[in-house]
């Protein structure tokens, strides 16, 4: 198996059915494939949307968490399940587009050896006027302080291999640190522009100012941890 296309989702009834059917659509035939969806918890019809996409895809693995844990745990999950060595991962709202998928993919395979992650750049966003402000915000407080070169971290679609997210230090809202946390093991990323869509359905599962507050908190988490990180080193030759 090429890929393991890790979708987490919470609440998302109105959109997890289409986007499931359009990513099958998108990949079958061009790659062989998985798609894990982990439901974080899910209190509306979610779940039996799922059941009912298993039956009708045999590619889909389902994995439900008995209570909510937050995307990052979604997706670790996710990513500890997956069969296959590469992974991408989708927001389950259908505003990313499974048609970029591929993109990353290729662009992953042309890329230099140090390059660990390629990740989605929304040139064009689908979000209201506050969200896009808020996002543009963050985006540059967080690449000034964490130098990560990376503009648009907070697009969900992105591509790396599983022993490469298996190394990073997990924790809560690390998801929307991954370009960083690469760098810190010595690798780099590649950003790809992809298409941006508007919400199917249902509501954001964030509020601009738990995500700002919570986001400058982790930030500052994510600076000490690089500057405390062991830098890797060439070893010496055994001497015999």
């Amino acid at each position: 198996m090429d890929l393991s296309v890790v979708i987490p989702v919470y609440n998302e009834v109105e959109s997890i059915r289409d986007l499931v059917d359009e990513t099958s659509r998108t990949l079958r035939g061009m790659i062989e494939y998985e798609i894990i969806v982990v439901d974080d918890g899910s209190d509306d019809d979610t779940p039996v949307v799922l059941q009912a996409c298993r039956a009708a895809q045999p590619r889909l693995r389902v994995i439900r968490h008995a209570q909510r844990s937050g995307q990052s745990a979604a997706i670790g999950n996710g990513v500890r399940a997956a069969r296959a060595l590469w992974i991408v991962t989708l927001d389950g709202d259908g505003q990313n587009d499974p048609a970029d998928i591929m993109r990353l993919y290729t662009a992953m395979e042309s890329s230099a050896d140090k390059v660990m992650l390629v990740a989605g750049q929304r040139l064009d966003r689908r979000d209201d006027f506050l969200k896009r402000f808020s996002s543009r915000v963050a985006n540059t407080v967080r690449a000034w302080v964490l130098q990560d070169r990376t503009p648009d971290t907070g697009c969900g679609i992105k591509l790396f291999a599983r022993e490469t997210y298996n190394r990073l230090p997990q924790f809560d809202h690390m998801h929307r640190f991954l370009p960083a946390l690469v760098q810190g093991l010595g690798g780099e990323t590649v950003s790809v522009a992809v298409n941006h869509r508007a919400r199917r359905g249902g509501v954001s599962k964030y509020g601009v100012l738990d995500r700002l507050w919570t986001g400058i908190i982790d930030m500052l988490g994510v600076w000490w941890l690089l500057r405390r990180s062991l830098s890797s080193t060439r070893a010496e030759t055994e001497q015999s």
